[in-house]
């Protein structure tokens, strides 16, 4: 077959399986294109998961009678006219091709006014590569663009889609997605003519905390902590959700980079690092973050569906992020204004529900977990051999955040009373976190000792992690490693950290280098030695049951209230939960 062009109908039905995928890429194509035209208000509605029918209004500053036509051709943009622009690309949507890709495989009605026009105009397609002359139309200022029957000529595509539930729940999260994204623009969603989603522009951080709740849950926003942070020509900011309100998958995770939703594996790996220290194994952290830098500083050209960015630095960012999010965990104590874990409580109890029924209304959101705390710890009082605490004033008011101590219940719990009311912490749970940071602080604060390999390891790397040893050869010092390039693709580790001195020192370099090639920089020989610690912290833990003394329970509180990450155990456990006045009164129906 000759080469030729191929014909403009094809181009676009080929860019439309690039750009869109499924009704929700088509939702996700025009509201982007109604944020960069300023919209503060847009209205969604769909019918039959969006297979049948998509028409998005906007409020923004619409399109002229003579560029409709032009919106709908490829390559045809506002946004950028230079390479300079496109470098610096401030706008979500650049390329010119989801209009014309979307009209490609649908039948597409486009109809605008701007603001010094007297009227609206609207166009129409039928799915082929033209488009009937611009006829007047009664439009208020702003957009609407109606998709129906999307994939009706591309029938190979049409079959891809799933049922309808399946379709709107993707459809859904875009919408919702965007709904973080600007939180000063008004969004609304219906399906099928029913209302699925309001939510009204939020100016202020009250009003943003009630649409986070809205979009991710009423138990999501009790349960984070806001970041704000700015160094280095980069801001991050936001919400990130405490260690005790993990997942069991990554379901409730969104990041933006300057307004853009992306999936990036540097990010993913500079959270996970951050949170590696207070998760429970397996479980997910859930966040809204924005980060905020230079345009030119990330190329959000990396990906046809714009998922994807690539960081011009970004060591840069990884370390920032690492750096930003790692400080706001390790100040997670009682004290720092976030929550402990929370505790469910029951709406109502009758009174057929006594004894054994009632047992079933309290339920932890870490339920999931099926975790039982069958340890009990010896007394805490040798940590505080001299300590001699006061009793529990009078006045709460004055108290410190986790109170003063009231009992200790069957070796494993102590009872305290703050302010709020009553504070229950897993004793044994809270004395390895401690030990464990001690340990830490400790060995880190020495430094690592290397110890040196009666008989040198040599091992086969690529050219290139040869050369990272050579370059971030410092680094492997610091880790206690001292490893010597003994030819083009081979290394000799001579020594290795004391600590680790049992452990698969090949593996372990070669973990690091892959990181330094991924990443940059490595954190594998801190995890590795931290990971000895806590196995240290949790043995060092004493679990005799042997009652303490209110002194030595309120030296535990003070120490908790003192150490970083406190909030949670070595395990990812919480340490310690928080039951309010008005949580005991619904208990016992007080007030009804």
């Amino acid at each position: 077959m000759p080469i030729s062009p191929l014909p403009p109908q094809l181009v676009n039905q080929i860019a439309a399986g690039e750009v869109v995928e499924r009704p929700a890429s088509v939702v996700k194509e025009l509201l982007e294109n109604s944020l960069d035209a300023g919209a503060a208000n847009i209205q969604v509605d769909v019918e039959q998961g969006g297979v049948r029918r998509i028409r998005i209004r906007d409020d923004g500053s619409g399109i002229p009678k003579d560029e409709l036509a032009l919106a709908l051709s490829r390559h045809a943009t506002s946004k950028i006219a230079s390479l300079e622009d496109l470098e610096r690309v401030a706008s979500l949507g650049f390329r010119g091709e989801a209009l014309p890709s979307i009209a490609s495989v649908s039948r597409l009605t486009l109809t605008s006014a701007t603001p010094d026009a007297g009227s609206g105009w609207t166009i129409r397609g039928d799915g082929g590569d033209r488009f009937e002359a611009p006829m007047p139309a009664a439009h208020p200022e702003g957009t609407t663009v109606e998709v129906r029957d999307l994939f009706f000529n591309v029938p190979a595509r049409r079959k891809f889609l799933r049922t309808e539930r399946t379709e709107f729940g993707h459809l859904e999260e875009v919408v919702r997605r965007i709904a973080l994204s600007r939180f000063r623009v008004g969004l609304a969603l219906s399906h099928n003519r029913k209302p699925m989603l309001q939510l009204s522009p939020a100016m202020n951080e009250a009003a943003q905390l009630d649409r986070v709740a809205k979009v991710c849950g009423q138990t999501f926003a009790e349960q984070v902590v806001r970041v704000d942070h700015e160094a280095a020509g980069l801001r991050l900011h936001g919400f990130l959700g405490l260690p005790t309100y993990s997942r069991s998958q990554a379901d409730l995770q969104y990041f933006y980079v300057n307004g853009r939703m992306v999936r990036d594996r540097l990010i993913s790996h500079a959270v996970r690092q951050a949170y590696q220290d207070v998760l429970f194994h397996g479980r997910h952290p859930a966040f809204v973050l924005y980060l905020e830098l230079d345009p030119a500083l990330v190329d959000v050209n990396a990906h046809p569906a714009k998922h994807e960015v690539r960081f011009r630095e970004s060591r840069l960012v990884h370390d920032f992020l690492f750096r930003s999010l790692h400080k706001v965990l390790a100040d997670l104590r009682p004290g720092e204004g976030v929550a402990p874990a929370r505790m469910e409580m029951p709406q109502s109890t009758v009174a057929g529900e006594a004894g054994a029924g009632a047992a079933r209304s309290w339920s932890h959101v870490q339920s999931g977990l099926n975790l039982r705390v069958a340890e009990v710890m010896e007394a805490y009082g040798n940590l505080h051999p001299q300590t001699e605490l006061q009793e529990s004033p009078a006045d709460d008011a004055v108290a410190p955040p986790l109170g003063y101590a009231l009992a200790q219940l069957h070796g494993v719990y102590v009872l305290a009373q703050n302010a709020a009311g009553l504070v229950l912490v897993d004793m044994h749970a809270a004395h390895e976190r401690i030990t464990y940071e001690r340990l830490k602080q400790g060995y880190w604060g020495e430094g690592l000792k290397s110890q040196p390999l009666l008989v040198p390891a040599h091992i086969n790397v690529s050219r290139r992690e040869a050369d990272l040893v050579e370059t971030h050869g410092e680094a492997f010092a610091r880790f206690g490693f001292e490893l010597l390039r003994s030819g083009p693709e081979r290394l000799q580790i001579r020594a290795v950290p004391s600590l680790l001195s049992r452990a698969d020192s090949e593996a372990l370099v070669r973990d690091v280098l892959s990181d330094l090639v991924t990443h940059g920089e490595s954190r594998r020989v801190e995890a590795a030695v931290n990971e000895l610690l806590a196995t240290l912290a949790c043995h060092g833990s004493v679990r005799a049951n042997r009652q303490l003394t209110i002194p030595e329970m309120n030296a535990l509180l003070r120490d908790m209230e003192a150490t970083e990450r406190s909030g949670q155990c070595n395990h990812g456990r919480p340490t310690w939960v928080q039951l309010s006045m008005d949580q005991l009164d619904r208990l016992f129906l007080r007030g009804q």
